[in-house]
């Protein structure tokens, strides 16, 4: 073969490589782009949050997937949902306006109680929000070294993009609600989510520890995060004020009623409070396994659950914990309250109606 010939063939491969490398580049489109795939597999795939809209039930989980219940969990439908990035948490403020949240930063918005969902926000947007926040609260203030710090962090966020995820999301009302994240991202709404107000210099967190989870136990609010980092909205303030705790591992989350409040976390610690976090109690939870759950049940006794399909129950007040055995235990990350008194719970192995005494 000569030489003209081989070149000739050398160039018509690079050529095709070319073209097939344009055509791979040209099928890709961000998760944060690309709807949902209908699966008729989405109710029994990994689903990480729940929550009621109304009597509906709705949960949450990868690849986009959010399906729903109108009959206590015995058939389920699939959302319509216009991102495929992975969801983690889902609050609803009454029976039709919810929020979801999840990977590279996106929040979501229902306003038919979870069958269908628009985009508000994602990764892509959230640094800019936070430079133009905090830069004009540095031109406001040019001697306050706290807001070029923050306007930077702003900035590192856009050059790193969309890939930090939220945590997840509470509601107090249909207008007012927080999203929590990585990094102590935290932002806040009074608008339903049309607009979004970065709060990371309301949070006495310095050290940037992740924010796992937020919730009310009905006359306060909480964030528990890493390294014992728990947080309780302060109305003085107007700041999320750090409560010491005895406990230096990750909380990954809180529940409570009024006047109680438990903390949830690694290596089976659960702490509670009947005080508003003044002082502590660590409850023997029996168990060495992180805690991933929970939910105060149609009694009002709190149940939780470990990544190692356990289940805790504690009466009444919550001052004593006490296993109980499951006829299917599977690790649970989300539950929420179902029909007749019963659980929903959802994990790994999607969704599933735990019947309780």
């Amino acid at each position: 073969m000569g030489l003209n010939n081989i070149y000739r063939r050398l160039a018509l491969a690079c050529l095709l490589a070319s073209v097939q490398g344009v055509s791979q580049a040209a099928a890709y489109v961000d998760v944060l782009d690309l709807p949902a795939k209908a699966s008729a597999l989405a109710v029994s795939s990994p689903l990480s949050g729940t929550a009621r809209a109304g009597e509906r039930l709705v949960a949450v989980g990868q690849r986009g997937h959010i399906v729903y219940s109108d009959d206590g969990g015995a058939h389920w439908q699939q959302a319509q949902v216009p991102v495929s990035a992975d969801l983690n948490a889902v609050s609803f403020a009454n029976a039709t306006q919810g929020w979801a949240v999840g990977g590279d930063g996106v929040v979501l918005h229902s306003i038919d109680a979870g069958a269908t969902w628009n985009k508000q926000l994602d990764g892509r947007q959230i640094g800019a929000l936070l430079v133009k926040h905090y830069q004009a609260l540095a031109d406001a203030e040019p001697d306050n070294p706290q807001w070029p710090a923050l306007v930077a962090e702003g900035e590192r966020l856009t050059q790193q993009g969309a890939d930090k995820p939220l945590l997840d999301v509470w509601f107090a009302n249909e207008r007012t609600g927080y999203v929590v994240g990585v990094f102590n991202l935290i932002l806040r709404t009074d608008d339903g989510g049309q607009s979004w107000t970065p709060f990371q210099d309301r949070t006495d967190n310095p050290q940037g520890f992740h924010l796992n989870a937020i919730a009310s136990t009905g006359d306060a609010l909480y964030i528990a995060g890493e390294q014992g980092l728990l947080l309780k909205w302060d109305q003085a303030s107007q700041r999320f004020a750090a409560i010491a705790t005895p406990y230096q591992g990750s909380f990954f989350g809180v529940l409570g009623k009024p006047g109680e409040v438990l903390v949830f976390g690694l290596r089976g610690n659960v702490l509670r409070s009947g005080d508003g976090g003044a002082s502590w109690t660590a409850l023997d939870s029996g168990l060495h396994v992180s805690i991933t759950a929970g939910v105060v049940d149609a009694q009002g006794n709190y149940r939780l659950f470990t990544q190692g399909a356990r289940m805790l129950v504690s009466q009444g007040s919550g001052a004593q914990m006490r296993l109980v055995q499951q006829a299917e235990p599977v690790p649970v990350t989300g539950a929420t309250r179902a029909g007749n008194g019963s659980l929903l719970v959802v994990g790994s192995r999607g969704v599933r109606t735990l019947s309780v005494e």
